[in-house]
């Protein structure tokens, strides 16, 4: 049986998605998937076309909340959300209110009964940015994955592919 709460963290490209996609396989359909992106420019409308297309035809219900978390996580699927750094670089470009948001999610997640898997990149890793943007979202970032953490049943950090269980 998976853990009610996952938090799968990892850079860019590392997997994060892949694997908690393969965890939820596990579990009965059907499978919600939260998505918080925006379409910012023509790379990321196909971006987004590619991804809606590709898990429609796997037989996902498809959530776009690119804000609004805690109201997508008012199902009884289990739930993939992908991810919380597009969500907070969201909350953060439209000059939302982040700990009123982070203490909803965390509200909304209390609540939740069935598996719900939580990916985001880990940014904390590499050099101080040289910009207060940068710096902020790194921090307020750090702050939200240990938050989660904390909450969280199972945390895995994902490095080149390879899923790492840290809690």
């Amino acid at each position: 049986m998976n853990s009610p709460l996952t938090l799968l963290l990892g850079g860019a490209r590392s997997g994060k998605t892949r694997h908690a996609e393969t965890l939820i396989k596990a579990l009965p359909q059907p499978w919600t998937y939260i998505a918080t992106a925006e379409i910012w420019d023509e790379e990321m409308r196909e971006r987004i076309s590619r991804h809606q297309a590709d898990r429609s035809e796997k037989g996902w219900l498809t959530v776009e909340a690119p804000v609004d978390l805690w109201q997508a996580l008012e199902t009884s699927n289990a739930v993939l959300l992908d991810c919380l750094t597009l969500w907070l670089t969201n909350l953060m470009l439209g000059g939302h209110d982040i700990e009123a948001a982070v203490d909803r999610l965390e509200t909304a997640l209390k609540g939740r009964t069935a598996p719900t898997f939580l990916v985001a990149n880990e940014v904390g890793l590499g050099i101080v940015p040289d910009n207060k943007l940068a710096r902020d979202f790194r921090d307020h970032a750090g702050r939200l994955h240990q938050r989660l953490a904390a909450r969280a049943d199972r945390v895995i950090l994902m490095v080149a592919g390879l899923p790492l269980l840290v809690k």
